[in-house]
């Protein structure tokens, strides 16, 4: 199979899936309690320092290998379009890289996954409602508090009205803190009577 090529049979069966999106409440939605508003929330993979989820975002992220976006978008998509609550999205957008690290990279990781799981739930992957405004350093070793004060006004709407009422999905690769996403979510909380979910390709564990 073309997967294999990618992931093989024995690494796939290995994958430390959650199964998040079987149960409402799980550890990706209570991370977003108390602090912004969420309709649902998974993560497809639990992420672990060494281990084999990190080694294929790092390749996923800074060798260009946007397949595996792909495989694991496919591997979540076959998931949520079986689930009721994930239904009624409209729309996936994805955590945005600030336009200078996008030309360094040439690239962001969340794209394929995004452009499959919308493939999947047969809904429309926008790119260019929610922006980067601020470059900020990599947030992989800052703690919450650090992470919060630098993130919570790097993220801009350029469209308030196209998404008013609607049902998004925001996506990224890991959950650490949340605080990327909050930020991100607080931004398309100015939408009029947005309802935001949110789906990862991993949290950290």
């Amino acid at each position: 199979m073309h997967q294999e090529q990618h992931i093989c049979t024995k690494c796939r069966h290995n994958l430390p899936f959650t199964s998040f999106h079987k149960h409402h409440q799980n550890p990706v939605l209570n991370t977003f309690y108390g602090r912004v508003p969420i309709e649902n929330a998974t993560a497809l993979l639990h992420y672990k320092k060494n281990g084999m989820v990190q080694q294929l975002l790092h390749q996923l992220k800074y060798k260009g290998r946007q397949e595996i976006g792909t495989i694991l978008g496919n591997f979540l998509g076959h998931e949520l379009k079986k689930e009721i609550s994930y239904r009624n999205i409209t729309h996936i957008i994805p955590v945005p890289l600030h336009k200078k690290r996008f030309r360094k990279r040439g690239y962001n990781q969340v794209t394929t996954f995004g452009q499959q799981l919308a493939h999947h739930l047969e809904i429309e992957y926008l790119e260019d409602i929610l922006v980067k405004v601020t470059n900020t350093k990599t947030q992989a070793f800052k703690k919450r508090a650090a992470r919060w004060l630098t993130t919570q006004h790097s993220f801009e709407v350029t469209d308030l009205q196209k998404l008013e009422g609607q049902h998004i999905l925001l996506v990224d690769d890991v959950i650490t803190t949340g605080a990327t996403l909050e930020a991100c979510a607080n931004a398309l909380k100015k939408i009029p009577n947005i309802k935001i979910s949110i789906a990862t390709m991993s949290i950290a564990s």
